[in-house]
């Protein structure tokens, strides 16, 4: 089985715990997180605005900031997984990233956005919803707080 556990900030941990409960031994797990390409075009562009032309950054660019942040997250997120894992950092529109990473897989793991407060469909954002309704295999959508009572 070739499973992508697809991971956010938000929710990660709870994702990474139930594919680490629910995936086989013998599963090739990837751990997938996409970093939204419009931020840094967003914040470059602010900056551009607010200093009348184009700048070279002096220091760390925005992209190498949230490059290695991403891989950060990823890496804790094999420690908290406990086993061997491919880790895939990308940019981009993050549900074509999401469906494009997917297209090899047998499952694709993610959590909800809300809680189990709120149940039904707006338990998905528009970009969780976009990849379930899109994704080309089956999907394990796991809630992201721990069901009491």
């Amino acid at each position: 089985m070739r499973a992508l556990v697809w991971i956010v900030e938000e929710t990660w941990q709870p994702t990474v715990a139930a594919a680490a409960a629910l995936l086989p031994a013998d599963a090739d797990i990837t751990l997938l997180y996409v970093r939204a390409s419009d931020a840094e075009t967003i914040a470059h562009a602010a900056r551009d605005a607010l200093l009348g032309r184009p700048h070279r950054p002096t220091t760390e660019s925005l992209d190498t900031i949230s490059e290695q942040s991403a891989r950060q997250l990823l890496a804790e997120a094999r420690t908290a997984l406990g086993r061997e894992a491919v880790l895939d950092a990308r940019s981009g529109r993050i549900e074509h990233e999401v469906i494009a990473a997917a297209e090899t897989m047998d499952l694709l793991v993610l959590a909800r956005d809300k809680d189990h407060t709120h149940p039904g469909p707006r338990s998905l954002g528009p970009t969780a919803r976009y990849v379930v309704d899109h994704t080309p295999c089956a999907v394990l959508l796991v809630w992201p707080d721990t069901r009491s009572g």
